[in-house]
């Protein structure tokens, strides 16, 4: 059994830990009316806060620490999907959660899982699959696998028993299962702080039986998205049954698509098209890059360049920089710094 921890409530809360929390829930929306109205009465917010929350009892028929509703709204990038957007004051409480257990559940978790974790995100697991590419024996096969609407899927009931393996704080356990809570029978709010680490809990037990039950060496997963090396195709087609079983049967969750297809083909993974000697963004985010340049978006410009750095896309997208808006230049700071740019090789 895997260690315990308690008393980790008091942790989260005292006064301290909450205004650690609420100055990390402002980054980036300091202008926000929210955040200003919470900061008009900093004190006596925290402080009201620190009082519903020390007198939290899972079991009272009434809580005195209640979640605000949800504004809600819907995005389209990169799919079409609905956002809940807490209120400032509970995003403070969840700021002041994570603090004090993402390392509990961290340390846990494999080396290459890679989404919403502090160190990792989509550069770095798409190096370590170009890696995995260039290590993949010659006429290997890879297997993708991507599951099926996989935050509107979690089975919240699985979800806490697998928080309660690390937790034994019933009155945190109760307080992370509010912020879980959804419309429907299934899934959690996409929008949550703790969503993002509830869903690598979630999927934590795949990552083991593929690692340490199914032997694979080379493996990486980014959310939903997951990708194994280096197997032969009858590997790949047995591996892709056994892992669909273990979803359906311990997680209740479903594959909405699988590849089977050689390593000499690359992959198409977290935004990029990667083989083993080069990479490019995919035809997505140039259409992107079409439209923000024609717009003069600079800030989405510069951000589309950042991304395609280590890519061979790099070059030319300074090349049309350079060619349809030059007036933008001085407004590049990444532009200016690499204009004459050559096709960008990933070192080994």
């Amino acid at each position: 059994m895997p260690k315990r921890y308690a008393n980790l409530f008091e942790e989260c809360f005292t006064l301290e830990a909450l205004f650690a929390a609420y100055r990390c829930a402002r980054k980036g929306k300091r202008g926000t009316r929210s955040v200003m109205e919470f900061e008009r009465n900093l004190g006596a917010n925290l402080q009201q806060l620190q009082d519903e929350l020390k007198d939290f009892d899972p079991d009272a028929d009434e809580l005195s620490y209640q979640l605000q509703p949800y504004r809600r709204f819907m995005v389209t990038e990169p799919k079409a999907r609905e956002i809940a957007a807490p209120a400032f004051r509970d995003v403070v409480v969840q700021h002041a959660i994570y603090a004090v257990i993402y390392p509990i559940f961290d340390k846990g978790f494999i080396h290459d899982s890679y989404g919403c974790r502090v160190g990792k995100g989509t550069h770095r697991a798409n190096d370590q699959a170009q890696r995995f590419l260039r290590q993949s024996p010659k006429g290997s096969h890879v297997l993708q696998l991507d599951i099926r609407r996989f935050y509107y899927r979690i089975v919240r009931s699985t979800l806490q028993r697998l928080l309660e393996r690390k937790i034994k704080d019933r009155r945190l356990v109760k307080l992370i299962m509010m912020f879980a809570e959804s419309d429907g029978r299934f899934g959690v709010p996409i929008g949550n702080l703790l969503s993002q680490l509830l869903a690598l809990i979630y999927l934590d037990p795949l990552d083991q039986f593929i690692k340490r039950t199914m032997k694979v060496k080379r493996y990486v997963r980014y959310v939903d998205d997951f990708i194994l090396f280096g197997l032969s195709q009858m590997q790949a087609h047995r591996y892709r049954h056994l892992i669909e079983l273990f979803l359906s049967t311990e997680l209740g969750l479903q594959l909405s698509r699988w590849t089977v297809a050689p390593a000499e083909k690359g992959v198409n993974f977290v935004g990029f098209r990667t083989w083993r000697r080069t990479r490019y963004v995919r035809k997505h985010s140039l259409y992107r890059f079409s439209r923000s340049l024609k717009r003069g978006d600079t800030a989405s410009v510069t951000s589309i360049m950042g991304n395609a750095l280590k890519t061979a896309t790099f070059a030319h997208l300074c090349r049309r920089v350079k060619a349809e808006r030059p007036d933008l230049i001085p407004q590049l700071p990444l532009y200016r710094e690499v204009k004459d740019a050559s096709p960008v090789q990933v070192p080994a």
